[in-house]
């Protein structure tokens, strides 16, 4: 589980180091850096952070965390949006970056950011978030460390409204759609399967019981009327051979058409799993185990990593027993994404969790 977004104090989040958005002098002035200095004990950080002096946009440094439940505090000092013309964005993604790398060098295996320069600083809250999703999902895609952006409302994760919207309407659409669908057609297809089963059942009881030559006649007749006949009921040979012949008929599991899949595409193991946001642990899990039982939302994952087309990804999702469902939000947002090939799973994650959905990413 090597990303995600939370709704958190910075300052109580339980992990290596937490990046607090630092000033280029070693002072300290008001929002998330007044807390990080508060929490920490004010002058204890403030002595050890001007001990490191002046910094410039985009420079990181790093310090104990003295009182926090983090063991370091890592100062990346922000760039102050201009409009966007002088240099902010490489100043931002340098923030994310070198303090990667810096965590990295410390042996951190978690670390925890808010999004940076949104606050005083005033950067925009869409771009900013474009740009540390894409620091991070590079990191990421060769390191392995928990990360988590830690966020105190919803509009800090939305990526454009008019995404928000379009999925919107999909899921109001298609929630419209099986409504309907329950209201005039109430009996589902199971239901309407056992009832035929039920019917052909009786109709062989009641076939079964006539005499020879009552068959014959009503054989005639059916023919005539181009009707079909009814069988009598399969006897326990016939069902035997019948489940036989079904069982040397079954399909792919999930674990033989993922690998197919990342075969067809000359993809790597590597590359698919950190695309899916899994771990080489749990990818080798599913390698070693040809009956390997998945979660849907792992499925999901890897359709993702594979950018699958919908119809591919319905053939993975039946291939571990699952289909699309048109009650399900998650499935609904995630046929929309499919559909729009959207395959940034980072960016997918920003969707859900602006829709009040579970996120994408963990594994099993």
């Amino acid at each position: 589980m090597p990303f995600r977004i939370v709704r958190n104090d910075i300052t109580k989040m339980q992990v290596d180091v937490i990046v607090n958005t630092a000033n280029e002098k070693p002072v300290f002035s008001f929002g998330t850096d007044l807390a990080v200095y508060e929490a920490a004990g004010a002058e204890e950080l403030l002595a050890a952070r001007q001990k490191i002096g002046e910094l410039s946009e985009g420079e990181v440094a790093i310090t104990p965390g003295f009182k926090l439940p983090a063991k370091y505090i890592i100062h990346a000092v922000s760039p102050v949006y201009m409009g966007g013309a002088a240099g902010e964005a490489d100043k931002l993604r340098s923030c994310y970056e070198k303090s990667l790398k810096l965590a990295l060098e410390y042996g951190c295996e978690s670390i925890a950011f808010p999004l940076i320069a949104t606050g005083s600083f005033g950067y925009p809250k869409a771009e900013a978030m474009e740009i540390a999703l894409a620091a991070i999902h590079g990191f990421l895609m060769n390191e392995d460390m928990m990360v988590y952006l830690v966020v105190f409302d919803k509009e800090s994760v939305r990526l454009s409204g008019q995404i928000f919207a379009d999925i919107e309407a999909f899921i109001d659409e298609h929630y419209v759609e099986e409504k309907a669908k329950k209201e005039y057609f109430p009996v589902n297809d199971a239901v309407c399967e056992s009832s035929i089963r039920l019917e052909l059942d009786e109709c062989a009881d009641v076939y079964e019981k006539r005499t020879k030559s009552e068959r014959k006649k009503l054989a005639a007749s059916e023919n005539a009327m181009s009707m079909p006949v009814f069988a009598a009921k399969p006897t326990a040979k016939d069902s035997k051979r019948t489940l036989e012949e079904l069982m040397n008929n079954v399909g792919e599991t999930f674990q033989q058409r993922l690998f197919r899949l990342i075969d067809e595409r000359g993809r790597t193991d590597v590359d698919v799993y950190k695309g899916a946001c899994k771990d080489k642990k749990f990818f080798y899990k599913i390698r070693n185990n040809v009956n390997y039982q998945p979660t849907k939302h792992t499925v999901f994952a890897f359709a993702l990593s594979l950018k699958l087309s919908l119809d591919e990804t319905k053939d993975l999702l039946a291939s571990a027993g699952f289909a699309l469902s048109p009650s399900s939000r998650f499935d609904l947002i995630m046929q929309y994404v499919i559909e729009h090939e959207i395959y940034d799973m980072y960016k997918i994650d920003c969707i859900l969790y602006d829709l009040g959905e579970e996120h994408f990413f963990g594994c099993e």
